[in-house]
């Protein structure tokens, strides 16, 4: 009965007032503090606040970074990548979720996931699986479109959907595989060998709807990758959204954002061929009434040319006798054109002809004209050469001789010009204008 009191006693709080004491306690019993863990689900609101899941091994738990503190980042942060971030612990009130507020955060190294997608990527591109000139032309206008997805997948009435209004006489051949979980990937692959033995369609779909990195890992094992490159028809991938990158959109000869997207990429739009092909009969109809028009004119202009074959044979007669006159006339002009020519050949050699009285005249000045410059040119040179005869004399040695000067010179030849470079008893030979004679030094004078 006290028992029953008591509890009558005790105060009724409601859900907001449990989840608020919560969190005070949570915050209060856990301060600011660094946890590490993989980064999974991670989206950017529009408003800047960045939500994600921090998980290891066994646990797992939400986390909100808001924009003040987002922004503060220096790299952008992605699923897969390991991490440690700096938070408060805390309860989102709401909902009633604990949850970690984020203060900062800071890479801690790569994913187990994300560094499986790295080496995967890096092998098969290295095999140049990825380079662009392995990869096929779709079809313009595919016979028969197949699509590789799970028959419960929300992407596969998005496709049947986009290729119903687009293009509904398109044959359309479903390949059911699952999508996600343990065997995922095998029956991707076994779902695209299947497609391509049959040799079916013309082009493959291979689909399936956003979610996170974990549910679109089966899209990027080695095994579907390797069986979308073996695929005899080209595949176009639709896998996620368009943020969502994973290995086949990198090997299939085609990549889409959307499953959506692929639909559209591999059918023709419906409407617009039709609107097309209005505008071509339009135009084709138009160019047919324009030549049917032209040929009906051609044909009356034809009827107005149209003649009696005796009015046409008197017309040909009149122009055989007007043709037979101008050739009449032609011969005359070059026969009269031709004795012209000759006449004036006559007379232009008449003149080129030579008269040997006028030469023997020509040559009878040049010859006079000759002698006179011969006779000229004798003078000149002969004044030229008294010239020079007269400028030779008076630098002729000689004639400083005939007024008395001589020339001293050592007995071995050297004319004397310094008294300093004589001694008593040296022998000189003196040259004079007429002669000369051999003379001793007695007696040196040095000035």
């Amino acid at each position: 009965m006290s028992d029953l009191f008591a509890a009558a006693s005790t105060p009724v709080i409601t859900v907001s007032e449990l989840n608020a004491r919560a969190r005070m306690l949570i915050e209060r019993g856990m301060p600011l503090g660094w946890v590490a863990g993989e980064i999974s689900n991670f989206t950017r609101a529009a408003s800047g606040h960045c939500y994600f899941t921090l998980k290891d091994a066994d646990a797992q738990v939400r986390c909100a970074m808001f924009r003040s503190r987002a922004q503060l980042l220096d790299w952008a942060p992605g699923n897969g990548m390991q991490v440690e971030v700096r938070a408060v612990a805390t309860v989102y009130e709401a909902r009633g979720e604990f949850q970690l507020t984020v203060e900062t955060l800071r890479r801690a190294g790569l994913g187990a996931l994300y560094e499986a997608f790295e080496r995967l990527k890096q092998k098969l591109a290295a095999e140049g699986l990825f380079a662009a000139e392995r990869k096929r032309p779709l079809p313009s206008f595919a016979r028969a479109i197949g699509i590789v997805t799970s028959v419960q997948a929300a992407a596969l009435r998005d496709v049947l959907t986009t290729l119903r209004r687009r293009m509904p006489s398109i044959p359309i051949i479903v390949y059911p595989t699952p999508v996600q979980g343990v065997d995922a990937a095998g029956r991707i692959a076994e779902a695209l060998a299947v497609a391509g033995r049959r040799n079916e369609v013309d082009v493959l779909v291979l689909c399936r709807g956003g979610g996170s990195i974990e549910d679109l890992w089966s899209f990027n094992e080695e095994v579907v990758a390797r069986a979308v490159v073996a695929s005899p028809i080209p595949v176009v991938t639709g896998v996620g959204h368009e943020t969502d990158f994973t290995i086949v959109d990198f090997v299939s000869d085609a990549r889409a954002p959307t499953p959506t997207a692929a639909a559209e990429l591999v059918s023709p739009d419906g409407p617009a061929l039709r609107q097309r092909l209005a505008r071509t009969v339009a135009g084709l109809s138009a160019l047919w009434v324009r030549s049917l028009e032209r040929r009906m004119q051609r044909l009356d202009h034809a009827q107005r040319r149209l003649r009696h074959p005796g009015e046409r044979l008197a017309h040909q007669r009149l122009q055989l006798a007007q043709w037979h006159a101008r050739l009449g006339r032609a011969w005359r002009q070059q026969g009269d054109a031709r004795r012209w020519r000759v006449l004036e050949f006559r007379s232009r050699v008449r003149a080129a002809r030579p008269d040997p009285q006028q030469q023997a005249a020509r040559v009878n000045r040049l010859a006079e004209r000759m002698r006179a410059l011969v006779v000229l040119r004798l003078e000149r040179s002969q004044q030229r050469l008294t010239r020079g005869a007269n400028a030779l004399a008076h630098l002729d040695p000689r004639a400083v001789l005939q007024r008395g000067y001589g020339i001293v010179r050592t007995a071995d030849g050297r004319i004397v010009r310094d008294a300093n470079a004589l001694h008593p008893g040296d022998a000189l030979d003196v040259t004079l204008a007429q002669g000369g004679a051999a003379v001793t030094v007695t007696d040196v004078r040095k000035d």
